[in-house]
């Protein structure tokens, strides 16, 4: 359990106090492909049910999707059955059936792909796809969203609309009114829609967010304008991680990246190991035997791939899994490369050094009786974008078998490398992993983190902090009382004697400070609550930018801004 108590708004930044700024990027653009009434369409298709009649899909009581035919004669989806076909006698009723609406919509997938390499099925009857690129290679974003409707007519034989603006969020909400928005004009396209408009664009927990948007709907908000006014932090605190998505989408600052479909499938193969190996010798012929099958798989297909998976199965059942980054500038498509990777890592395994379990009795696991390799991430070969500084050199190569070596000698965990991942502190967010290894973050980034420091990171998180003093312009030593207001201006930070030597510098620029409390339960020598500390971002008349934490009235230099 970890309580925070961020301030709500920083110290302005004033021509004094100016914290390092990151530049600004511009918002993802966002296309999405809306068909209306898509579970109607997909059971009228499978039922072959003419166009011309009116229809619905009902789940057993009440009506879940209505066909615009139906909607002009009255039946309004969340009817009763009875009193739809009351309403409208020659209305169809049909079986919903959520696996037929995601196997009809694979043929408005295909149809997409034909206008752009990549999409992302946000749900069913709805697409997102990347715009800026897109749009530069058919010349507009207009001329993006007429491909992509006439694709989805010729190919499927579905009527779609297209919208595109600063996010998904607003894309889906200009798709159902056929909008190109400008960029940097999503914000105003928002503001007069209602707050109703967030249950279309939820492609989950849309029970949650209609009561959300209920609820709001009687503390006074009707539009996105209203929910945008309010203070985002106040929005999350009360309506927490739903109120928080809901004010991004008002905002228009839901801008998440579209998550590509891959056009190709992995390509794996697979080996029982008869008799099961147990011992390193034994691996260099079982990782050249996979190695050569998988190799020839992807050159006769065409292609290459961006990650390695291997998995290995021992004989009591544990299944043992590694996924490697690839690159072909060092090899990565060689029979040989392929064949070192995947015998140091068995190396590794049955050695027990990749497994982490050194301490334990035995660390080795059972013998290896099945060993599999997937190529993932895969592309036609030639696809790959080269370096921005150009192709690898000789030193590079070099370095990187090297390191290969080493983790084939000592293990994977000998050699390792700094990964970023969610956390509040600067240290909490550094993680470490083994060389070449792709695994997911221990914590997530994109979760939230309150009291977390804003950005930019700092470049250098330094392993010992530097101990310092900050004064203001009379000397005096800058302190924080309890609630979070510094004592004095920051004007000189001045460092211990070293070798009899002082060193100071003056404070031309600072902005915070951050308060963060963590593990409160914990007391401290005053029987107070401890992890009570204080960042502040600050420059130096050298033009250094430095991270300043305060910890029990001291302060650490912590990290370097570049």
């Amino acid at each position: 359990m970890t309580l925070t108590t961020p301030r709500p708004t920083p110290a302005p930044a004033t021509a004094a106090s100016a914290a390092p700024a990151a530049p600004p990027s511009a918002p993802a653009r966002t296309a999405a492909l809306w068909l209306p009434d898509w579970p109607v369409l997909a059971a009228m298709t499978a039922a072959e049910v003419p166009a011309h009649v009116p229809a619905a899909v009902h789940d057993g009581r009440r009506l879940v999707a209505v066909s615009a035919l139906a909607r002009a004669a009255g039946v309004r989806r969340g009817m009763r059955r009875r009193h739809a076909q009351e309403t409208c006698p020659e209305l169809v009723l049909l079986d919903a059936d959520p696996g037929r609406d995601v196997r009809g919509f694979e043929a408005v997938a295909v149809a997409a792909e034909h206008v752009v390499s990549g999409v992302e099925v946000a749900r069913p009857g709805l697409l997102l796809v990347p715009a800026r690129g897109a749009g530069r290679y058919h010349g507009s974003e207009e001329a993006l969203a007429g491909a992509l409707v006439d694709a989805v007519a010729r190919l499927a034989g579905y009527e779609a609309r297209v919208g595109v603006a600063d996010g998904a969020a607003a894309a889906i909400l200009a798709a159902r009114r056929d909008r190109v928005v400008p960029p940097g004009a999503t914000p105003g396209f928002l503001a007069p829609l209602g707050l109703a408009e967030l249950v279309h664009v939820a492609t989950a927990d849309v029970a949650e967010v209609a009561d959300l948007v209920d609820l709001l709907g009687r503390l006074g908000l009707r539009t996105m304008a209203d929910l945008a006014r309010l203070p985002r932090s106040d929005v999350e605190t009360r309506f927490g991680r739903l109120g928080r998505w809901a004010h991004r989408v008002a905002a228009g600052e839901d801008d998440r990246p579209t998550a590509l479909r891959r056009l190709e499938p992995d390509v794996a193969v697979e080996r029982d190991l008869d008799p099961p190996v147990d011992r390193v010798e034994a691996t260099a012929f079982a990782a050249r035997l996979l190695a050569e099958a998988l190799h020839e798989r992807m050159v006769a297909r065409g292609v290459a791939c961006g990650r390695l998976r291997i998995t290995a199965r021992t004989e009591d059942g544990q299944e043992l899994t590694r996924a490697w980054r690839t690159d072909a500038a060092l090899g990565g498509l060689a029979v040989g490369r392929m064949t070192d990777r995947v015998r140091w890592q068995l190396e590794g395994w049955l050695t027990g050094h990749a497994l982490g379990r050194a301490g334990e009795d035995d660390p080795r696991p059972a013998p290896i009786v099945r060993l599999a390799l997937c190529a993932e991430e895969v592309a036609p070969a030639g696809a790959e974008q080269g370096r921005l500084w150009g192709e690898a050199s000789g030193a590079d190569l070099r370095a990187h078998r090297a390191v290969h070596r080493i983790q084939g000698l000592l293990g994977t965990e000998a050699v390792l490398a700094a990964s970023v991942q969610g956390g509040r502190e600067v240290r909490d967010r550094v993680h470490l992993v083994p060389w070449g290894d792709d695994v997911a973050p221990a914590r997530p980034v994109a979760a939230p983190w309150p009291g977390q420091l804003p950005p930019p990171a700092p470049a250098t998180v330094l392993a010992v902090p530097q101990l310092v003093q900050l004064c203001d312009a009379d000397g005096r030593r800058v302190e924080m009382d309890a609630r979070g207001e510094l004592s004095g201006e920051p004007a000189v930070l001045w460092w211990p004697p070293e070798d009899g030597v002082e060193r100071e510098a003056a404070v031309t620029g600072w902005a915070g400070p951050w308060p963060v409390v963590q593990r409160w339960w914990v007391a401290d020598a005053d029987g107070v609550g401890g992890g009570r500390q204080a960042y502040l971002q600050a420059t130096l008349g050298d033009g250094q930018a430095v991270l300043l934490a305060l910890r029990d009235g001291v302060w650490t230099i912590e990290a370097l801004y570049d």
